[in-house]
């Protein structure tokens, strides 16, 4: 696993031992970053289920102005300052070791972009979402929220303040693309 692009290009990253997190796949990794390039310089990003902070350290490579991670799990958060440590945007991180619904019911911050990938075949993502709906003040007015799935977990949501907008399937990732109803953003 390595950053693909921008000011970390190439640095190998951690992996978390054992089977409790499931990495992006490089391909799917560059596909993402390649619809959310353009809209990356000064976001303020929550990695809601870190593992070892993959997806939340591209975005700070390709030029996101800071990221929150979330992630319960000690070796897990371990990783994710290792690989920060590593990739030198540790001063644009923050990492919170705690639960990520928790720290959705809580926190007073706002964000232009939330990534959920939680673990696999719990239906997570949707008490994810279903959180965030009840509280749509945690994304801005045109920020998105992305969630990476088996496809196999899919199901249609219906959310007061969020549209599902776009959905990309590679393989056996699914990603769901979700802005806030009359956002300006395209996908």
């Amino acid at each position: 696993m390595r950053v693909i692009a921008g000011k970390a290009k190439g640095r190998n990253l951690l992996s978390v031992p054992g089977d409790t997190t499931r990495p992006i796949m490089d391909r799917v990794k560059t596909a993402l970053f390649d619809i959310l390039r353009p809209t990356l310089p000064a976001v303020r990003m929550l990695d809601l289920f870190g593992g070892s902070g993959a997806v939340g350290i591209e975005a700070l490579s390709q030029g996101a102005e800071h990221c929150t991670f979330t992630e319960l799990s000690d070796k897990a958060v371990g990783i994710i300052k290792k690989n920060l440590e590593a990739t030198g945007l540790n001063t644009q991180a923050e990492v919170r070791h705690t639960d990520a619904f928790k720290f959705l019911r809580n926190t007073s911050q706002k964000f232009d972009l939330i990534y959920i990938a939680p673990p696999q075949y719990k239906n997570l993502w949707v008490e994810a979402m279903h959180i965030i709906a009840e509280g749509p003040e945690l994304v801005t007015q045109n920020g998105r929220i992305i969630v990476q799935i088996d496809p196999s977990e899919y199901e249609k949501l219906s959310l007061n303040d969020f549209d599902e907008v776009s959905e990309r399937k590679y393989g056996r990732t699914l990603l769901l693309f979700y802005h806030r109803k009359n956002a300006t953003l395209a996908v």
